[in-house]
This record gives C-alpha cells, structure tokens and sequence, in this order.
C-alpha cells in the first residue's frame, strides 16, 4: 500500500482512532532498536567496568543490594 492510500484511509478515521494512531507511530520512532538497546547497554558496561578498575567507585556486594530492594519494598 502507498503512503497516499495510507494517509487517505487515515484521514477518514474517527478523531480518537487518528490520535491513538498518532500516538503509536510517534512511539515508534522514540522506541530503541535492540542494536541500540545492546550497544547502549554494552557502553555502559565498560564505563562501569573502567571506574570500578579506577577504584572511583566500590562495588555492593549482590546480596547487600538484594536485601536492601527487599526492605523497601516491605
């Protein structure tokens, strides 16, 4: 289908269903592609990974973390 085809069909759309519409396609282009996601995430990582062998940051051991998340939620 042609984006002119398209862009009809839409227009003759119920005023909600068009900004329902509009609302997901805006989505879409906000929303990360898993690419993204990993080399971001990977990025981040490897910071982390660097101050940690700076010694600018300590680690928390898992458990810590864990029992602290737990008494919050509590």
């Amino acid at each position: 289908m042609e984006l002119k085809n398209i862009e009809d069909e839409v227009m003759h759309l119920p005023r909600t269903d068009r900004a329902l519409l509009i609302r997901k396609l805006i989505s879409s282009l906000d929303t990360p592609s898993m690419q993204e996601l990993q080399d971001d995430w990977l990025a981040e990582a490897k910071h982390r990974a660097e101050d940690l062998d700076r010694g600018t940051v300590q680690s928390i051991p898992g458990e810590d973390v864990l029992n602290k998340a737990r008494a919050l939620v509590k």
